[in-house]
């Protein structure tokens, strides 16, 4: 007999709290809206209001946070599309930057809107306007109110490539019935590799599936062709490698290693794309304090023969810059963050280098350098020497990508068609009433 999981008295004065602080959800937005962060245009969505109507049929509700997420809904919203074409599909992101990418990338039959603040009455409208007849949420978003009337609004919730930091698995584990509780709303959990099945499964005692990262079958990240062309001719000859999604704390790093490198490639020349574009003019304050000549992309600044570091602080480039190197070294790794996507470049052919702290994609970094496909790093001196070893051994760095490339090739059908499999069998056949 299954035991019923009854709800914490945490969760439930959250919930009672949060039905008195619509004033605080309103304070929250408008403050991020001075920021830069809600689309003006769009703000109401927050709010569970909407001018988009609800298509007529069954409607799947896919949520991802963030931009990560977002990408790797695409291909999962295609590959269900394709096998059952009766299916219209919601994606919600809360994010400026992930609705952009959305509304660039969804296919026809996918509507794009903001998930709405986990304030009740918003939720509450969000929900009886598109009436779900299935919910996945992709990675980790926990919000109590709106999975709670999410889980009463449906007949099918999935975890979809469930993912639980180290740091937030030891966080819940000092509230374990608060999470089993939360937990227990999903009809089934789908973990993105082994160590989250793990947390997963012990926080929610439930069986957890796992059938490889869904990060894995994300298309390649796009580009204009032009733009491309135009920054070549801009390069030159001159060897160039590329620091992506670089957080706070590496930038230091990696200036480091191109003064080191300058000794020896006295034309070499960095790119550095920024996790977040907004740090920019940061970034370009540390390569002149360094003595380093800097060009940023969100000025418009050109690259110039004396240029030594080009900022890439522009949103949904960085499969431009992808393009342009074939030496990447993939950020939030050398800081606590977990790392980001090593596939994304591994779809251009890139040698790929990493730092220690790869906890986000750990099992996939396992898997890439079993045959050679990327490389850790720790501080500028490794990553100075690593660059420098690839680029004066052309057979190397061919192995290095070309292994990486393989793999990242050959694991997207497996796991894609693994997810739509498990997740076909939770969407109705019809349309609720």
């Amino acid at each position: 007999m299954t035991t019923k999981i009854h709800e914490t008295l945490g969760l439930k004065i959250y919930r009672a709290v949060s039905r008195a602080s619509k004033p605080v959800a309103n304070f929250v937005l408008e403050r991020r809206l001075k920021a830069g962060k809600e689309d003006g245009n769009r703000i109401d969505e927050r709010r569970g209001v909407t001018g988009a109507a609800r298509p007529d049929g069954i409607v799947v509700w896919v949520h991802g946070a963030s931009v990560g997420e977002s990408l790797s809904v695409l291909p999962l919203v295609q590959r269900l599309g394709e096998l059952r074409s009766d299916i219209n599909f919601l994606v919600t992101t809360g994010t400026v930057t992930s609705a952009k990418l959305m509304i660039e990338r969804l296919p026809a039959n996918a509507i794009h809107q903001y998930i709405p603040v986990d304030y009740p009455g918003y939720v509450d409208a969000f929900l009886e306007h598109w009436r779900p007849d299935a919910v996945f949420f992709i990675e980790s978003e926990f919000w109590p109110n709106l999975i709670k009337k999410s889980r009463a609004a449906t007949k099918f919730m999935a975890l979809v490539n469930g993912r639980i930091s180290p740091r937030s698995f030891e966080d819940w584990k000092r509230q374990p019935n608060s999470i089993r509780y939360l937990l227990s709303s999903f009809d089934m959990i789908i973990a993105q590799d082994n160590n989250n099945a793990e947390r997963l499964a012990h926080l929610s005692g439930a069986n957890v599936k796992m059938f490889g990262n869904l990060k894995h079958a994300a298309v390649a990240l796009p580009a204009c062709d032009n733009i491309v062309g135009e920054l070549r001719n801009a390069m030159g000859d001159r060897q160039v490698w590329l620091a992506a999604s670089t957080h706070p704390g590496e930038e230091a790093t990696i200036i480091g290693a191109h003064k080191a490198l300058q000794k020896t490639h006295p034309s070499i020349f960095t790119i550095i794309a920024p996790r977040h574009p907004e740090r920019g003019a940061e970034i370009a304050a540390l390569c002149e304090e360094a003595g380093l000549k800097v060009a940023q992309r969100s000025s418009s600044e050109p690259i110039a023969p004396k240029i030594d570091i080009y900022i890439a602080d522009t949103l949904g480039e960085l499969g431009i810059f992808y393009r342009l190197c074939d030496i990447a070294f993939v950020g939030g790794s050398l800081v606590e963050k977990g790392g980001h996507n090593p596939l994304e470049p591994a779809r251009f052919g890139v040698a790929i280098l990493h730092g220690p702290h790869i906890f986000n994609f750990a099992e996939t970094y396992r898997d890439m350098r079993k045959p050679g496909g990327a490389a850790l790093v720790r501080n500028d001196r490794e990553l100075a020497a690593a660059i420098r070893r690839l680029m004066a051994d052309q057979k190397t760095r061919s192995a290095v990508s070309t292994a990486a490339k393989d793999g990242a090739e050959e694991s997207a059908e497996r796991v894609l068609n693994a997810f739509c499999d498990a997740l076909l069998t939770g969407i109705p056949a019809t349309a609720k009433p």
